[in-house]
């Protein structure tokens, strides 16, 4: 196999693991152009990934008390129906078709990177229930459908929308990746699944979370997403390119 493929696993923790956003978006492309897996069978398999990953990097930021339980409880609770729903309409359009779509996600979650500011919330966390419940439906829909964890929507959703600092927000974006990737994988559940690729992606993805959260607070972590941000461009692009040409 492409040994770029596991540099990419790799890759995707690590982002995961400084920015509690970002690696996802380049979980499907790594397992279809590099990994050779089929684009359908692929976004399942992402969110096993994507979610493990997720999941090893909320336990840390857990014992550092920087993940908000009611938060993280409220958006994963309507984010796992969202992507339980959002699973069934995967199989139902055209493999090109979904990887348009995605390599257009590719680019609006590379521009956002790019000139989004960080700005910590200023008020007490708050949590109201229709707010973060319907927020959390969304972003579990668009997790279900397209293989992705939405830490780049979920991060500033829970600074606007729960009040939460960035810190924390990272931490408990990856607690919510980590539940609605569990329920979108299991609603995938419907086909073969390679466990041997699963289990070595799944490894690489965990190893580099758990270097990247216990790297975030020494490196420039702006600096870093800005510049993961433009590998995330041009894999766009060439995705976008490769599809519609």
């Amino acid at each position: 196999m492409n040994p770029l493929a596991w540099l990419g696993a790799a890759l995707i923790g690590l982002s995961l693991g400084l920015t509690g956003a970002g690696g996802s978006v380049i979980t499907l492309p790594v397992l279809v152009y590099l990994a050779g897996v089929p684009p359908r069978e692929a976004v399942g398999l992402s969110l096993l990934v994507v979610g493990a990953a997720a999941a090893a990097g909320a336990v840390q930021c857990w014992r550092a008390g920087d993940l908000h339980a009611r938060a993280a409880s409220m958006f994963a609770l309507s984010g796992m129906a969202g992507a339980w729903f959002g699973a069934k309409f995967t199989r139902l359009v055209a493999p090109e078709f979904l990887m348009v779509v995605f390599a257009v996600l590719m680019l609006a979650v590379a521009a956002r990177m790019l000139f989004s500011r960080d700005e910590d919330a200023t008020l007490p966390p708050e949590c109201r229930p229709w707010r973060c419940l319907g927020i959390g439906g969304g972003t579990g829909i668009m997790t279900g459908f397209l293989g992705v964890g939405g830490g780049f929507l979920l991060v500033p959703a829970l600074i606007k929308f729960a009040r939460l600092p960035l810190r924390m927000a990272t931490g408990t974006s990856l607690a919510v990746i980590a539940f609605n990737s569990a329920a979108g994988f299991a609603a995938h559940l419907d086909g073969p699944v390679d466990w041997k690729l699963a289990g070595l992606f799944s490894g690489l993805a965990v190893a580099g979370s758990v270097a990247g959260n216990a790297a975030s607070g020494m490196l420039p972590v702006k600096r870093l997403r800005q510049g993961f941000a433009v590998t995330v461009l041009l894999a766009g692009a060439v995705v976008l390119w490769r599809n519609l040409a």
